[in-house]
């Protein structure tokens, strides 16, 4: 099992950027793949972006498409999520999780040990 810890949220305004981080324990984190989820109030939790399985290519809901970058340093044990051109509708707790399997990337049920989330707050 691996341990995950997010940081990096935060209060900004409307068009500006945050990077989030997401620090996995463990000695085999350069074979696991790591995906953002955000659930914002009274809604469902939904996907943000991760990686394929083949690790190169990213993948990312419609609405991060052109604002937001997934990207992992595998020295760090970390995953990150910059996001930028924030919007008010961004506003969410963010989390982390590890893949497990399958090709529905944007299902939760392929993710297993979540993150304790972090707070993104997006004034107007």
């Amino acid at each position: 099992q691996v341990q995950l810890v997010e940081s990096g949220g935060g209060l900004v305004q409307a068009g500006g950027s945050l990077r989030l981080s997401c620090a996995a324990s463990g000695r085999t984190f350069s074979t696991v793949i790591m995906g953002w989820f955000r659930q914002a109030p009274g809604k469902e939790r939904e996907f943000v972006a991760t990686f394929a399985w083949s690790g190169g290519t990213t993948l990312y809901a419609d609405s991060a498409k052109g604002r937001f970058i997934i990207s992992r340093d595998n020295a760090k044990n970390t995953v990150y999520l910059q996001m930028n051109s924030l919007k008010p509708e961004d506003t969410a707790v963010y989390y982390c999780a590890r893949r497990k399997g399958g090709p529905y990337y944007r299902s939760m049920s392929e993710y297993d040990s979540w993150g304790q989330g972090t707070q993104v707050t997006v004034s107007s």
